[in-house]
């Protein structure tokens, strides 16, 4: 006899089957076809869609639907997980799904196929009450790319979704936003992120003719410190300090007695909502430009930068905190803090909240969260469904 649907799709016994799925990005590893089979069988359209860009690995994404009103909600995420590192290192296989002492072991436990796991058993138990008339559309968002480049996945999807006609009236993102207890945070925002390549040329000579060269190791040095000195603001009223942080610098030069024809840095800039992608980059330009008028330097941008967002729709945040305050007692802290996430993308198309599990643990060794919050976060996400969705 088959598995009741119904059980195949309780949110724990669901989180350790896709943990069981070894979806490192690019790989879809199985974790999309379980999820999109077992959304049909709730009575979800379900297609599965691949976008492909030269230089890029190409990306399988999920888009699931039932329901033709309004108004239209998304569940939104990703099944691809960061490489587990060691595997020896970990106390249980980290694609074996082990539980222990109340703890769910895997890669992708909190960074977030236990909230996938939530939305899904969330949305089997809302429409087990309440049918498929139940006054809207729900929808699944779901890629395959949101740990790597992020150009196949949610942003393509998100325009495929356009050219198809569909609306979307409000997303819930499902990633790991509460640092040490579920239900004490909701994101409402993000810093925008820009990276650069900073490459200053120099010429290449000997260490003992150096009128004859031009070092570019002190051009560079002028330049890094130029770009994080003053900082670049205080803060705004919604969001923290913008930070420029830099992350390499490189020569490649393996000798002593060479001064080397050039040199590079890498930085990345989480910024507030007092610049624009345009404007930030303005002012990296002017710092470098004024920090070394001698220097030749470039500037190339490292993959697509994005701007910061916030999010005030009301009626979807005081929605949300009323779950988890009804579920967990708590009413959250309103945050833009953190990295950045698809919800950058979908925030162009219709209002976007982020709320999961504890991320305390995610991209760790020994990645886990309690299983008692994978059921707590599918009682908040069916709560939800029953205030944006009132008989």
């Amino acid at each position: 006899m088959s598995e009741p649907l119904s059980a195949s799709l309780d949110p724990v016994p669901f989180a350790r089957d896709l943990i069981r799925c070894p979806s490192v990005t690019p790989a879809e590893g199985g974790a999309l076809g379980l999820l999109g089979d077992r959304l049909a069988g709730l009575g979800f359209a379900a297609h599965r869609v691949s976008f492909s860009e030269p230089g890029t690995p190409d990306i399988d994404n999920l888009h699931a639907r039932i329901g033709s009103a309004g108004p239209h909600l998304v569940f939104a995420g990703h099944t691809d997980v960061v490489p587990p590192g060691d595997a020896a290192r970990w106390r249980h296989d980290p694609f074996s799904g082990e539980i222990e002492q109340g703890e769910l072991f895997g890669r992708g436990a909190s960074d977030m196929k236990g909230a996938i796991a939530a939305f899904a058993g969330a949305v089997a138990r809302f429409l087990a009450r309440r049918g498929p008339e139940f006054g809207g559309s729900i929808s699944f968002l779901i890629t395959g790319d949101e740990e790597g480049p992020s150009i196949n996945g949610t942003v393509k999807l998100l325009d495929w979704c356009a050219a198809r006609g569909e609306h979307f009236d409000a997303a819930i993102v499902g990633e790991p936003t509460n640092p040490d207890v579920l239900g004490e945070m909701v994101k409402v925002g993000r810093r925008g992120s820009f990276s650069g390549l900073v490459t200053v040329e120099g010429r290449q000579g000997h260490v003992a003719y150096p009128h004859r060269a031009d070092n570019p190791i002190p051009h560079l040095l002028r330049l890094a410190r130029a770009l994080v000195e003053p900082p670049l603001d205080a803060g705004s009223s919604h969001f923290q300090p913008s930070n420029l942080e830099l992350t390499s610098l490189d020569v490649g030069n393996p000798t002593t007695n060479v001064i080397p024809a050039t040199a590079s840095l890498r930085f990345n800039v989480r910024f507030n909502d007092l610049w624009t992608v345009a404007g930030l980059e303005a002012e990296i330009r002017q710092r470098l430009a004024e920090a070394d008028p001698a220097a030749r330097w470039s500037l190339e941008t490292i993959g697509r930068p994005s701007d910061s967002f916030l999010t005030r729709d009301d009626a979807l945040i005081g929605t949300l905190n009323s779950a988890i305050r009804a579920v967990t007692g708590r009413l959250p802290e309103l945050s833009t803090s953190g990295g950045t996430s698809d919800a950058r993308f979908i925030k162009n198309f219709c209002p976007v909240v982020e709320f999961g599990l504890v991320g305390a643990t995610m991209h760790q060794i020994d990645e886990r969260v309690p299983v008692a919050d994978i059921e707590r976060l599918a009682a908040i996400y069916e709560a939800f469904l029953d205030l944006y969705f009132p008989a």
